[in-house]
């Protein structure tokens, strides 16, 4: 890879959801996600802005996507905690291609066990709700999964999870 922001997870994500038309992005503030949610931020194509909660965000791009817009959610691994049941009430019975982005906490080198017990879950409560979900640890993989990510949700209309690996993003730089 150059130099180029494409070059870097973040930039091969955002160009992604430009090729994939994902316009919306909403996002509960992370450190892992803000070079990510810096370079939405400042492309015009993108209308990005922070909530309050992740079930906020959902819902939001729940609405945007019955009204013809695509968007996604940016989170980290415990904002994953609060919705599982946002998923199975609303995303997933009404077949809404929710696209979810998070932030991999709880691994590697974790200091927070809150984290580490959210991180054991995660996974499982995605496959007990049937949402198609993918981790990405390499930037040599990124767009291709990104992509087929967003295509599939959209084609079986059923939301999808995209899961950043610190081994992709750096993680969170913890105090020595």
């Amino acid at each position: 890879m150059d130099g180029t922001p494409s070059a870097t997870w973040h930039g091969i994500v955002a160009a992604t959801l430009r090729q994939n038309d994902v316009r919306l992005v909403t996002y509960v503030p992370d450190r892992v996600l803000t070079p990510l949610i810096a370079t939405v931020e400042a492309d015009p194509f993108f209308t990005a802005f922070p909530t309050a909660r992740e079930e906020e965000a959902v819902g939001i791009v729940t609405g945007a996507w019955m009204g013809g817009m695509r968007g996604i959610v940016l989170m980290q691994t415990s904002g994953f905690a609060t919705l599982p049941n946002a998923l199975a009430s609303l995303a997933c019975v009404c077949q809404i291609p929710l696209v979810m982005m998070v932030s991999e906490r709880g691994t590697l080198g974790e200091f927070n066990l809150g984290q580490a017990m959210v991180c054991r879950t995660m996974r499982p409560v995605l496959a007990a709700l049937g949402i198609e979900h993918h981790t990405i640890t390499r930037l040599d993989e990124t767009e291709f999964i990104v992509d087929r990510t967003i295509r599939q949700a959209v084609a079986t209309q059923a939301p999808a999870c995209l899961i950043l690996s610190p081994l992709l993003t750096g993680g969170k730089r913890f105090p020595a």
